[in-house]
């Protein structure tokens, strides 16, 4: 009686985990495993392109928030810690070797919260990459597009730059992820960090020079946040700077987890 039971729970965990991690270039005998995380409204998908460049150096698992693309039908978490909560259990049983975070945007803050967890339960990543956003303690209160209309969100989305020319050129399309893209500016807008004990991960922060969304100061704020060493990087461009500089990210990441 005991064996059905524990072949559901294994196979429904498998299956969670598979609807929140993407491998595209599997590399099981790699020295790191490399978890990238989504900038608001943005999809696992983005980070192919990192993952065929570094495998085999790293194993590069691209999270996929929920509500969007095949995922789209399920309600999207518009709270940082939640969403950092319930990703951290679909993660650590890949935890099976040192780890490595990225994340841009929205997805730097997550990444801050997920490594707290992991440190928490005996992980320290090898890294901590922080791209496109201010450090965790540095918020702005006038941040209100995730309560603007339909209107003004897509207008602020289609001033990144980051956002899939196809989809921005599909009105009904774009329409139909926006619930996803209101909820991922509600987690970022709201997020307010909590004092607590810093890192010991290396955090590395890169940012576009002519970035609205991050000042030198506001980026220079995450020496508070971690014990380890703190390296900043600038690039030319703005908040998607990543696009035009993907090369000298991606030769950086690497260089750091070697």
């Amino acid at each position: 009686m005991t064996a059905p039971a524990a072949t559901t729970t294994t196979t429904t965990t498998t299956t969670a985990a598979a609807a929140w991690l993407r491998r595209f270039h599997p590399a099981d005998d790699a020295p790191v495993r490399l978890f990238c995380l989504p900038h608001a409204g943005g999809s696992a998908s983005y980070y192919f392109p990192v993952s065929r460049a570094l495998s085999p150096r790293a194993d590069v698992v691209a999270v996929q928030y929920p509500g969007r693309q095949e995922r789209r039908h399920e309600p999207c978490l518009d709270d940082v810690r939640e969403l950092a909560d319930r990703l951290v259990t679909q993660m650590l049983p890949s935890c099976d070797r040192p780890v490595a975070l990225f994340g841009h945007s929205l997805g730097a803050t997550l990444g801050f919260e997920v490594a707290l967890r992991l440190e928490a339960a005996g992980i320290t990543p090898v890294a901590l990459f922080a791209s496109g956003r201010r450090a965790p303690s540095r918020h702005r209160e006038d941040e209100r597009v995730h309560e603007a209309s339909d209107e003004r969100l897509l207008a602020t989305i289609q001033g990144m730059n980051g956002t899939n020319a196809a989809l921005l050129a599909d009105d009904e399309l774009l329409r139909a992820v926006l619930p996803a893209i209101r909820g991922d500016y509600k987690a970022a807008e709201t997020y307010r960090y909590r004092p607590g004990p810093p890192l010991s991960c290396p955090v590395v922060v890169l940012n576009g020079d002519s970035d609205p969304e991050v000042t030198v100061r506001e980026a220079e704020g995450w020496t508070d946040h971690t014990d380890g060493p703190v390296s900043f990087h600038w690039y030319p461009g703005g908040h998607f700077y990543l696009n035009e500089h993907a090369a000298d990210v991606i030769a950086r990441i690497a260089q750091q987890i070697a």
